[in-house]
């Protein structure tokens, strides 16, 4: 369920399915860097003003799942026209400034994107653009990730699945709004 908080700008409730923290795991392969699966924590958070602020951390993960080292981190803000143009400004952690335009699909929580300007640093490695694809399923957040450089033309190179955290303090909320069950508790489910 998409909860559209009472303090949110107007203009930023098409992106509320965005809102909260969501964590999981994903899969990196592009030439000449290590293919790995990574895990990540995504934040969209909110206050008041015609943005939303982002910060993703990546981690690459070993073969049991645990966390070997940072894969990857960005920060950014994103927003939203009345027209769903959205446009996001991005900071990555290699030295590169991002700026991303796209549109909010008609209908359904999805959002393409594709760079429009890139900035790098003497240090970044080589990167000319990507395009990212950002969807809404059953109650998950899921995006792929395509990157090129002036080497290896425009392709896949991360992919994610990632899923709500909710907080103690959610779940007291939950727990008070579930209202009377039955003492047993199993009759509820029949």
């Amino acid at each position: 369920m998409i909860e559209i908080p009472s303090d949110l700008n107007p203009g930023l409730v098409p992106l509320a399915f965005l809102l909260g923290t969501w964590e999981g795991a994903g899969v990196a392969d592009f030439p000449g860097a290590e293919k790995c699966n990574f895990g990540q924590s995504v934040t969209f958070s909110h206050d008041g003003r015609d943005f939303i602020e982002y910060h993703s951390h990546s981690w690459v993960l070993d073969n049991d799942g645990k966390q070997v080292r940072p894969l990857e981190s960005e920060s950014g803000f994103w927003r939203i026209d009345k027209d769903r143009k959205v446009e996001i400004v991005m900071v990555r952690d290699q030295g590169i400034v991002e700026i991303w335009y796209g549109e909010l699909a008609d209908k359904k929580p999805q959002i393409d994107l594709v760079t429009d300007a890139v900035a790098r640093t003497a240090a970044s490695g080589p990167y000319s653009g990507g395009k990212r694809l950002y969807g809404y399923v059953k109650g998950d957040l899921m995006w792929v990730g395509e990157k090129a450089t002036p080497e290896v033309p425009l392709r896949p190179y991360m992919s994610a699945h990632l899923k709500k955290v909710v907080t103690p303090e959610e779940v007291a909320e939950m727990a008070r709004n579930l209202g009377d069950l039955p003492d047993d508790g199993i009759a509820f489910f029949k």
